[in-house]
């Protein structure tokens, strides 16, 4: 079992690699992940600029999001990762951000189609899209509402295959095994959703991407009889 002190480097030196890899500005966005065995996840502070974050400045709270470490108020979206903590059990860290392209498809309320192999590397279908909140979903509490939302989304999905999601008018949550894992999706969905955007731009009528296709090259990379990469 990780200690506290080293949860929260862990997710501090993910929330940096968010900057490295330009996918938030300013305050936007955030990482966090979780020790399973304690029932608490660390996460980025509320309202502090990147360049000003320490891993002193984590906060660890619990599942019923009380905070148990940090002199500071966590995440608003806090209560979005503790529902998909409680409900995703497999995934060991999540990541929020705002980053152009993905949010672009969120604010469209579009899911991002499979239209090439290189999205079927790492997915074995679309980019799922929430419906948008109502009403009296925004008048409760916003923030755990909008991980209500991906639940449900996800009523018929794999959150271990499909590790990525659109909320409609928001923008986009990765999650993973590991925090690590967590942001490396967050890439690979902006560099996703960037060459779906210039793909229909070039072609609007493209239809998505034939289904023997798609499962040739998901299947090569995942699952018990992959091929990729190398054996030991």
């Amino acid at each position: 079992m990780s200690s506290l002190k080293e949860l929260k480097e862990r997710v501090w030196e993910t929330n940096m690699e968010l900057t490295r890899r330009n996918l938030v500005i300013y305050t936007f966005g955030n990482a966090s992940a979780i020790d399973r065995e304690r029932g608490v996840f660390a996460i980025k502070p509320s309202g502090i600029p990147y360049e000003m974050l320490s891993p002193d400045n984590m906060v660890v709270v619990d599942l019923d999001n009380n905070i148990v470490e940090g002199d500071y108020n966590p995440s608003s979206d806090t209560r979005t990762h503790m529902v998909l903590y409680r409900h995703f059990s497999p995934i060991g860290g999540i990541v929020h951000t705002h980053s152009p392209y993905a949010t672009a498809w969120a604010q469209a309320q579009r899911p991002i189609p499979c239209l090439g192999t290189t999205h079927a590397d790492h997915l074995p279908g679309e980019i799922p899209c929430t419906e948008v909140m109502n009403d009296e979903q925004i008048r409760r509490d916003y923030e755990e509402e909008t991980g209500n939302q991906i639940i449900r989304c996800f009523k018929n999905l794999s959150p271990e295959e499909i590790e990525m999601v659109l909320v409609a008018s928001h923008g986009p949550f990765t999650w993973g095994a590991t925090p690590e894992k967590a942001v490396y999706n967050s890439v690979m969905l902006e560099e996703l959703a960037k060459m779906a955007t210039l793909t229909v731009s070039i072609n609007p009528s493209i239809q998505p991407l034939k289904e023997a296709l798609l499962e040739k090259h998901y299947t090569r990379k995942h699952g018990k009889n992959a091929t990729y990469g190398q054996k030991k």
